[in-house]
């Protein structure tokens, strides 16, 4: 019963990934005509932060410690899609358009935003592809729970746009709220709140990552700008002394001694 109950929770958690990103295309994508009426942005306000906020949390060290001494660590990533998912679907599900405009463009400009849009898409699945999408679902290591065998290390060697910038998927997100031939004052909220929310997620990433790969993603991020242009703060290139070097704790998973090489 726990297997088949583990089998049914891995398939209808990509089940429903499947749909909510459907759902977010569209989402995103805007609605085909405008609504008369002005919501109540706040409300709009607070239903994106509801899914940003434990969308990183979720993934803190401490957090992810504490919750797999109840959930395997097999199912975490799974979980964590779970609830991705259903805080994406009430947002959705509770979102008030807003009738003011703040721009929209026709023409040759409409036709280069939407082009920039599914760009956008393009590069989002392409930075996930590098980095692994089924650690990004949970698929991967429910994959090898399935099958009873044990996950391999994760290990890390920057390739593709991951030799340029640390944090390609966010960009790529960036660009799926900002490129909108409309900006509706409801959408102006959305692409407030989560960047904002990308801003601090790239931070909280690269602790993260200096966490559990120690000196590999030290050497990376002395590298790599977290973003094309960054020449100060956190996420431009940064070199770290060797106290702070010293207080990194690498986790029991993930782990790699791959030195970075800025090769592709």
């Amino acid at each position: 019963m726990r297997r088949a109950a583990g089998i049914l929770f891995g398939l209808a958690t990509h089940g429903l990934f499947a749909v909510t990103v459907w759902y977010l295309y569209w989402f995103l994508k805007g609605p085909a005509t405008i609504s008369p009426t002005r919501a109540h942005l706040g409300i709009d306000a607070l239903l994106a932060i509801q899914f940003a906020v434990p969308h990183s949390v979720l993934l803190l060290p401490a957090v992810r410690r504490r919750l797999t001494r109840t959930i395997p660590a097999a199912f975490y990533g799974c979980f964590y899609c779970l609830v991705t998912c259903l805080s994406l679907l009430l947002m959705f599900a509770g979102w008030q358009p807003s009738a003011p405009v703040i721009w929209q463009t026709t023409g040759i400009g409409s036709m280069l935003i939407s082009a920039a849009f599914f760009g956008s898409w393009l590069a989002l699945f392409y930075s996930l592809h590098l980095t692994g999408l089924g650690y990004q679902t949970g698929w991967t290591p429910w994959w090898h729970w399935l099958r009873g065998r044990p996950l391999p290390p994760r290990g890390f060697e920057p390739r593709g746009a991951y030799l340029w910038l640390r944090h390609p998927v966010y960009l790529s997100f960036l660009g799926l709220i900002w490129f909108t031939p409309v900006m509706t004052a409801d959408h102006a909220v959305l692409t407030g709140v989560w960047t904002t929310y990308i801003v601090v997620g790239s931070c909280l990433k690269d602790r993260r990552l200096l966490f559990y790969l120690g000196d590999s993603y030290q050497q990376y991020q002395a590298a790599v700008p977290g973003y094309p242009g960054m020449l100060l703060g956190p996420l431009a290139r940064r070199r770290m002394s060797a106290t702070e070097a010293g207080q990194n704790r690498p986790g029991q998973e993930g782990r790699s001694d791959i030195p970075f090489r800025r090769a592709a």
